[in-house]
């Protein structure tokens, strides 16, 4: 698999026949003087306006603005947007940390606004665990007994406790730490605390809110690892808040792109990179590695002849672009896309170089970046096709014959 990307066709196909986890649908978050903000969700002039002339005209800020969307049974769904779009509140809102103004929200089909306070506290311990920026670990206790904590307000056993907790340490990397205490610990190691407290409590969901954010890049990259393997092994349903479009693409199944409380795209990341809903989406993803995000249903085309789709590398549906340079040059041939013994179409260097250079049929024109990378792929491409082109003239062009 690439590590930038994940298979999505083939994940989203099996994920979409599931049931959803969380369903939200018409959610506001609108922050002000409470008789005001109830009004704009209900008011369609109000509820129309612009993030600055909703606070000219009211004094209140739409965080969130009519959101909907599902969340199904182990898909890992990111929001991502920019600082102030609403990521942050939205899923906040998911288990009423922050109190929704209008719209629904249900987890397995139960109403989140109808429950009392007794059933949003379970809902809480049990079922959705939250994984925040900031750690939140309590500086006195050991890894142990911080990751045991939520166990132990649930009222369990302090032996079962600690011996769920000491499962849940090694699973995330951190056998033999048990003992220390945060401040003994890497921003990388209290993070991993964080998440095994929240796997500690067996949780039906687990939100991230933009957990990696403060860590350093080559730590921020192992813990996206971690969340990968985690998934990977348990299958667990996930919503992952972030402001890194790499991130977003590295982990979600799909992704909702906020701007001003509202989703501007929900897709999943080929059809964020492939086919951008507006100039504010094609904008955020032009420097996206294309050939490392689109797989080659992007590229393919059906085969000329019975030749062309019997011969060549045969590579799965969801192979990314760049999967596929790698086969067409190792091979010098077309490779042909297979899904169960049947040949779905073809690919050669030609069809794959116009979705890395942003040419093809439907695609969003390439950033400069993806430009740049074109004169690479073409080498590629150059190779597969066995062409070889002679060295440039190193002299001077000139159009005047010699004295």
């Amino acid at each position: 698999m690439n590590t930038t990307a994940k298979d999505t066709a083939a994940a989203t196909d099996t994920v979409a026949e599931r049931p959803p986890v969380f369903s939200v649908d018409g959610l506001w978050k609108v922050f002000g003087p409470k008789a005001k903000a109830a009004r704009v969700p209900a008011d369609p002039v109000l509820a129309a306006l612009g993030p600055a002339e909703l606070r000219s005209r009211t004094g209140c800020t739409a965080a969130v603005a009519d959101v909907s969307f599902d969340v199904r049974q182990g898909e890992v769904f990111v929001v991502m947007g920019l600082s102030g779009s609403g990521k942050s509140t939205l899923v906040r809102c998911l288990t009423r940390l922050v109190e929704p103004t209008a719209g629904s929200i249900t987890i397995d089909g139960e109403d989140v606004r109808a429950m009392d306070r007794s059933r949003l506290r379970a809902l809480r311990r049990h079922r959705a665990a939250m994984v925040f920026q900031h750690f939140g670990l309590l500086p006195h206790r050991t890894v142990l007994d911080n990751v045991a904590y939520g166990l132990e307000v649930q009222g369990m056993g302090r032996a079962a406790r600690r011996e769920r907790a000491a499962a849940v340490v090694a699973k995330v990397g951190l056998e033999g730490l048990e003992q220390r205490r945060p401040g003994q610990l890497s921003g990388g190691q209290r993070q991993r605390v964080g998440l095994a407290r929240a796997l500690a409590v067996d949780p039906e969901v687990l939100l991230f809110d933009e957990p990696f954010s403060a860590l350093d890049p080559l730590i921020r990259r192992d813990m996206q690892e971690e969340v990968v393997r985690l998934h990977r092994e348990e299958g667990r349903t996930m919503v992952f808040i972030t402001h890194d479009l790499q991130e977003a693409l590295r982990l979600g199944d799909r992704i909702a792109l906020m701007r001003d409380g509202r989703v501007v795209q929900l897709g999943t990341p080929e059809e964020i990179v492939g086919s951008p809903a507006d100039d504010y989406v094609r904008e955020f993803v032009r420097d996206v590695p294309r050939e490392q995000v689109l797989t080659v249903r992007t590229a393919m085309r059906p085969a000329a002849d019975a030749d062309e789709a019997g011969t060549g590398p045969a590579i799965r549906p969801g192979a990314t672009v760049s999967e596929a340079i790698e086969a067409v040059a190792r091979a010098g041939s077309a490779a042909r896309v297979m899904d169960e013994g049947r040949c779905l179409g073809v690919v050669d260097a030609t069809d794959l170089l116009s979705v890395v250079a942003g040419t093809a049929d439907g695609a969003a024109p390439a950033g400069p970046a993806a430009v740049r990378r074109t004169a690479g792929a073409a080498r590629l491409g150059a190779a597969a096709t066995g062409e070889r082109r002679a060295p440039a003239d190193p002299r001077p062009a000139t159009t005047e014959e010699p004295a």
